[in-house]
């Protein structure tokens, strides 16, 4: 069914939204600068009418902003040396749980978010949002957070020198569910989100002030190269890892060695 834009404000979860009032209140911090940033990309995305390329679009900055703002103003590191970046929320992860790579055990269990979770406007019957009650599991979110795990341990070890986020916070989806990722819109439409994201992104990056720009796939990796050269980010080095998704076959040996090797040999880790 075509004719519907970007999802508004999840109808659930306006009670438990702060106003821009309170956001603006917090802004002094690290934490509160991300999220204030963060609500500018979301209203700007919403500007976008996605109608022609996609028949289903979810904003989890919006259903599930309650999540992501307590992500953002608990995790953000004035001492980051590392920003890994993805593409854009999967249904079973970010789309879920607001947080980027989100798979719900790794959020609920290890990040110990606990915020509340809405729903969009307009919900497909095969992609329902079930919050942190959602039982699917999201590959790419799992094999992540637990090589950070693995390494780390806990996130007060993670976070103060890295941060993971995504470049497009909307999942697109066909009338069948199937996912649409963002670099498969049109160029128009494609062009105009990407002038947002590309803001937002040169925003995070000032505020945070890396060292390493991790792109999490290839296409990740050519949006961070574009916004480091045009922003004129000089000291950030961009690189690449694997993405973990199984659709990859090479994702599928031996991930989180492949991952860490690679991040070995550019020099991110040790």
């Amino acid at each position: 069914m075509r004719g519907h834009s970007l999802v508004k404000t999840g109808t659930n979860v306006k009670r438990h939204q702060v106003s821009r009032q309170t956001s603006a209140k917090r802004t002094n911090s690290l934490g509160g600068q991300l999220a204030h940033a963060a609500r500018e990309l979301s209203d700007s995305l919403s500007q976008i009418d996605f109608s022609r390329y996609a028949d289903w679009v979810y904003n989890p900055l919006s259903y599930a902003w309650p999540a992501h703002q307590q992500y953002l103003e608990r995790y953000a590191g004035k001492e980051c040396k590392v920003v890994f970046m993805g593409m854009n929320p999967g249904p079973w992860g970010m789309a879920q749980t607001g947080i980027p790579f989100g798979e719900v055990n790794a959020v609920v269990d290890w990040l110990k978010i606990d915020a509340p979770i809405g729903k969009p406007d307009r919900e497909h019957p095969k992609r329902p949002i079930e919050g942190l009650a959602c039982k699917r599991s999201e590959i790419s979110g799992r094999r992540l957070w637990a090589l950070f795990a693995e390494r780390f341990h806990t996130p007060s070890n993670f976070f103060p020198r890295h941060f993971v986020t995504n470049y497009c916070p909307l999942a697109f989806m066909e009338q069948s569910a199937r996912n649409v990722t963002p670099d498969k819109l049109p160029s128009s439409v494609r062009q105009q989100l990407e002038s947002i994201c590309d803001q937002h992104l040169a925003c995070l990056l000032g505020l945070l002030q890396p060292q390493w720009l991790i792109g999490v796939g290839a296409w990740a990796e050519g949006c961070a190269c574009r916004v480091v050269e045009n922003g004129h980010f000089d000291s950030i080095r961009v690189g690449r890892m694997l993405h973990p998704s199984p659709a990859s076959p090479a994702a599928n040996k031996n991930w989180s060695s492949t991952a860490t090797r690679q991040l070995q040999e550019l020099g991110v880790w040790s």
